[in-house]
């Protein structure tokens, strides 16, 4: 395939990456607006892990079965774009609406829960595209365009607050009300969102079955029909191998997407007054570090295929990041964090690329590409559900200070880096 063929192939992604990025850096923020005390932030973390959980494995094995006139991935991706315009528009406007604190708080909840189901709907055909219609050689290619896409998104969507700060639109709103520079950040990055999907549907041509066999040739022998407890038994080791450095990876990122905007907030900002001006402030920074973070990620996804050994490649990138995390823990000045969150950046361009491709290399020959896919999404989910049961508690231990949490963080990445000297690459 030539490069616009796999540029196509992700560029909805850009889109997708959009509404996550949106959803990463504001989260906390707009709970601990709405009320939230820091020992529960972590707790609205665990809807979204939860449904991607749930949704992927779904959407995969639905899609393995599905042919329509637009593909077998894209109606997916399709419906799960359009849900998600919908609930970035209710979403910010969950303290606007004149509810109660606790009556505000769930309709985020569910507001969030419905965003990020839609979300993975979106994002997960998105992989099997790859997976379906990209030979070997070219997976690595494919899976870091699709990561520089996916960095691209991010830097748009995690600037937006502070842009619109910027141009003039309010950042500070009444207690419990999210600012309209949150607000108008996640309508804009739903206009994007539903552009971008539009024109993967009519650039992507899915093949038809009979031409889909041609390219991928029917293992001798299937397992079952695709059930999920029998694919988790016959799947290859490098499944599991692969998982384990995904837990430590995904644990440490949830906390950062948590605990972030309080650590932030208290270090450069000396507040931790969710309605003050500089908790508001230190809000749209966290924003500008994770757009830094995306473009140390969009440097480091074209060194790494450079890399002869992928595995180094891998478990360098994350020990990279683990100092990154240890190290804005201690850092007061808002400027100099730009380093670390290089350093984090790097993490999560392998994180973005890597399994995947040791992952859809293993199962060639298992058949069930997207239920194999889908179920692998567990290996990211399932971290951060853990991460985020247990945060309020690890919180306490930690002595209640937010910074702690992002030097724990950065030992889980380090952990995670160990774990990649397991793997076999084939």
């Amino acid at each position: 395939m030539n490069f616009w063929g796999l540029w196509n192939l992700s560029f909805g992604f850009f889109g997708v990456q959009i509404a996550y990025a949106l959803q990463s850096a504001n989260i906390s923020r707009i709970f601990a607006t709405l009320g939230a005390d820091p020992h529960n932030l972590s707790y609205f973390w665990i809807l979204p892990p939860l449904m991607g959980i749930l949704v992927q494995p779904i959407v995969g094995t639905c899609s393995d079965n599905t042919w329509t006139k637009l593909g077998r991935r894209i109606p997916y991706l399709f419906i799960g774009a359009a849900v998600a315009v919908l609930v970035m528009c209710l979403l910010p406007n969950s303290g606007s609406l004149g509810l109660s604190v606790g009556a505000a708080m769930i309709f985020g909840l569910i507001s969030l829960m419905f965003l990020d189901t839609s979300i993975n709907m979106a994002m997960q055909p998105f992989k099997m595209l790859v997976g379906d219609m990209v030979n070997e050689k070219q997976k690595g290619l494919a899976y870091s365009i699709q990561s520089f896409l996916c960095n691209a998104g991010s830097l748009v969507g995690y600037i937006f607050p502070f842009l619109f700060t910027w141009l003039g639109i309010k950042n500070i709103a009444e207690a419990g009300v999210v600012p309209d520079s949150v607000i108008w950040s996640f309508y804009i990055g739903a206009a994007i969102l539903i552009l971008c999907v539009i024109y993967t549907t009519i650039k992507v041509k899915e093949w038809d079955p009979q031409t889909y066999k041609e390219y991928n040739a029917e293992p001798e022998k299937e397992e079952g029909s695709g059930n999920w407890i029998s694919l988790l038994k016959n799947a290859p080791s490098t499944f599991w191998k692969v998982g384990l450095v995904q837990f430590f990876s995904w644990f440490a990122f949830m906390y950062m997407w948590t605990y972030t905007n309080g650590t932030v907030a208290a270090n450069c900002w000396g507040t931790t007054d969710v309605a003050s001006e500089g908790y508001q402030e230190a809000g749209n920074w966290v924003g500008i570090l994770f757009a830094v973070q995306a473009i140390g990620s969009v440097v480091w996804a074209t060194v790494l295929p450079k890399f002869q050994n992928r595995k180094f490649a891998y478990a360098f990138s994350l020990v990279l990041g683990g100092i990154g995390f240890v190290w804005c823990a201690f850092v007061h000045d808002q400027y100099l964090l730009f380093i670390p969150f290089i350093l984090i950046g790097c993490a999560w361009a392998a994180m973005l690329a890597m399994p995947f491709t040791f992952v859809t290399n293993a199962l060639q020959g298992y058949g069930h590409m997207g239920a194999y896919l889908g179920l692998f999404n567990g290996t990211i989910c399932i971290p951060q559900i853990v991460a985020a049961a247990i945060g309020g508690v690890l919180l306490g231990l930690v002595g209640s200070v937010q910074s702690n949490m992002m030097v724990l963080a950065g030992v889980s990445l380090v952990l995670g880096a160990l774990a990649v000297s397991i793997i076999k690459d084939k």
